[in-house]
């Protein structure tokens, strides 16, 4: 169980290589192109997550600098590392058995998904499993509770966005399993209903000599770059000791650009080969089914609402950020949502775009972004004693959301 857990379920690569290779192999595919495809799935993976690590190891030092210029304390990582310690085999359990359920919903109800974010496989259950423990659940029960939550997001959210995703992309071969699932769904509502899909963010008339904004890559790198700096001058210790506010933009700014180009490379190696070879699993194990990916698979069809999204994003939340931290709203203090404004939000902004263009990605993010702000710090303040500097990091969306409902059900049930 422990090897199966650490070494396929949480290893993205390896778990899309394995379902390439067993796609292939059930539409009988020769073995040279067998081991062609589940290889390149293993490869665009790779890439993929070596260009989200690249923009998020960007991000991450503004959420550090801000939170240490506030005298709040920093978290550690990706997850809280004391959880993670007491309730790490609970996690994987209620992931593993969660997993089954999800599969079983799949082959015998109309809901076709497959769930194929591989981290995601493991914090939705680390954050259902938390939110277990802030209910009072213990043992057996706090499993089962884990993982029928973690079953029911990766069965139904992708399912329930379906429509929104094949308006944006005008693709319904796949699906979006990713935390955005809440925030691109009120984007797309309200941008359907103000929005004016004749005029679109990829049809923005660019003068000539700025014709280079056009290039997600280098509008990215910029964006960055302007935000480093605005964010050391207000929080100076975002530039290591004896090193220079300008240059540490600049670098920042080129890498979260080339992470951009790197991570949309492995996009299009992923799709390539996945889709083709998911489809001999759809056909034989369940008929039907489409598989659903990370986030990133949307913003190679629509680049420029990402950028108009997440711009959209941090000025809205942050405006919004600061607010609530001096009225004290929430009785926690907010750091800006730099990473779910760009992933989450890029989405949402996408969706919104499918639905009313240029209008629709905008006003569509900008009330997401409300949204976000509230889910942030209500989440924030419910996790109080597991996993609050993590969800202050990554939440405000599907993760703040479920995690949410699943206090207030798993309430019901404390002391079990």
């Amino acid at each position: 169980m422990d090897f199966i857990t650490e070494n396929i379920l949480k290893n993205p690569p390896i778990l899309l290589g394995l379902i390439a290779m067993i796609g292939l192999l059930l539409q009988r595919k020769p073995f040279s192109e067998t081991i062609k495809g589940s290889l390149t799935a293993a490869f665009g993976m790779v890439i993929l997550t070596a260009g989200v690590n690249m923009m998020t190891g960007t991000i991450a030092p503004i959420n550090t600098a801000v939170q240490t210029q506030l005298g709040l304390s920093v978290s550690k990582g990706l997850s809280d590392v004391t959880f993670t310690a007491n309730y790490g085999g609970s996690v994987g359990l209620a992931m593993f058995f969660g997993l089954i359920l999800h599969l079983l919903i799949a082959r015998f109800t109309p809901v076709k998904t497959i769930f194929l974010t591989g981290h995601m496989l493991w914090w939705f259950p680390f954050v259902f499993i938390a939110a277990g423990v802030e209910a009072g659940l213990k043992g057996t029960v706090l499993i089962a509770f884990g993982a029928v939550f973690s079953a029911c997001y990766w069965s139904f959210m992708p399912w329930i966005m379906r429509k929104y995703v094949w308006d944006a992309t005008g693709d319904d071969s796949f699906l979006i399993g990713h935390p955005t699932g809440i925030l691109s769904l009120l984007s797309g509502f309200i941008a359907k209903r103000v929005g004016n899909k004749k005029k679109s963010t990829e049809d923005i008339n660019v003068p000539k000599n700025l014709s280079f904004f056009r290039e997600i890559s280098i509008t990215g790198a910029l964006v960055m770059f302007l935000m480093n700096i605005v964010v050391g001058i207000i929080a100076p210790v975002l530039v290591p000791k004896g090193g220079n506010l300008f240059m540490f933009s600049v670098n920042a700014g080129l890498n979260f650009g080339a992470g951009l180009l790197i991570m949309l490379y492995g996009v299009r190696l992923l799709i390539n080969q996945i889709i083709p070879a998911f489809q001999g699993i759809a056909e034989k194990v369940v008929p039907g089914a489409k598989p659903a990916f990370d986030i990133p698979i949307l913003f190679n069809y629509k680049p420029n609402a990402v950028i108009i999204g997440f711009i959209v994003a941090m000025i809205t939340s942050t405006v919004l950020i600061v607010i609530s931290n001096t009225f004290n709203i929430f009785g926690v203090m907010i750091v800006p949502l730099v990473i779910t404004s760009f992933f989450e939000c890029g989405g949402a902004a996408v969706i919104g775009e499918g639905q009313g263009g240029l209008r629709g990605a905008i006003i569509g993010t900008a009330t997401a972004s409300i949204l976000m702000v509230a889910l942030v710090g209500i989440s924030a303040a419910i996790f109080h004693t597991t996993i609050q500097n993590w969800i202050l990091i990554f939440g405000g969306n599907d993760l703040s959301l479920w995690g949410i409902i699943a206090k207030l059900f798993g309430s019901l049930f404390g002391g079990i």
